[in-house]
């Protein structure tokens, strides 16, 4: 039972994570964004850092090997002079450059590999980002369209503005005009109480006219 209930409950709990996600992925795509352009800024700093060690190495490198041909043809001079303490000391010294000459090689030949690969992680995540960018342009579009059709094709209450309007025009428009109306209960009237009887029957000649006519005053008009 308590393992249904969990079950059941964790459902609920990722559909309406689901729900939340749809209402807000406009803000979630925008929040991972910079978030990944953070990440790649990070990553960026670690590359320059990198370099800038590696650049200092390698100037410290140099500079060793500077010393190290200077301390090499001073002890070939003393060498040739017979001075064999300096000589000694010489080699002493340029044992120990040469020795940490090596170790600096090897410390910069290892920062220019982690550099190498951050640089491709760096190019990697600069194109995903503009991407996602892209991406995120597309998905705007598209939630700005869908939020027009939403609101030309249903309200709140599942019902058009253009279903509203027609709805309206068709209760004007479908009333009985009123002067009509009143036109066809005065034929009923006249009809019930026969006065148009004898209208009808005089326009047909049978007896005197009820109306005035046109013909009447031109009629009396004539000399």
């Amino acid at each position: 039972m308590l393992n249904t209930f969990r079950t059941l409950f964790a459902g609920a709990n990722a559909r309406a994570e689901d729900r939340l996600r749809d209402v807000y992925a406009i803000e979630l795509i925008d929040q991972k964004i910079r978030e990944t352009e953070a990440q790649v800024q990070a990553a960026k700093s670690t590359l320059a850092s990198l370099i800038q060690r590696s650049r200092s190495e390698q100037k410290l490198l140099d500079m060793l090997r500077t010393r190290i041909a200077s301390l090499t043809d001073r002890a070939r001079a003393a060498m040739a002079e017979g001075q064999d303490n300096m000589v000694n000391e010489a080699a002493s010294a340029i044992a120990e450059m040469e020795n940490e000459s090596a170790v600096r090689q090897a410390t910069i030949d290892r920062l220019e590999i982690q550099a190498t690969r951050l640089r491709a992680s760096v190019e990697k995540g600069h194109r995903r980002v503009i991407d996602l960018k892209q991406g995120a342009l597309q998905a705007k579009a598209i939630r700005r369209e869908q939020t027009i059709q939403s609101g030309l094709h249903t309200t709140l209450q599942g019902i058009s503005s253009a279903d509203e309007a027609q709805a309206l025009i068709d209760r004007v428009t479908g009333k009985d005009d009123p002067l009509e109306q009143a036109e066809i209960l005065s034929e009923i009237n006249a009809g019930l109480d026969h006065t148009g009887l004898e209208d009808r029957m005089a326009e047909a000649g049978f007896g005197s006219a009820t109306k005035v006519t046109a013909r009447d005053v031109l009629a009396r008009l004539k000399p």
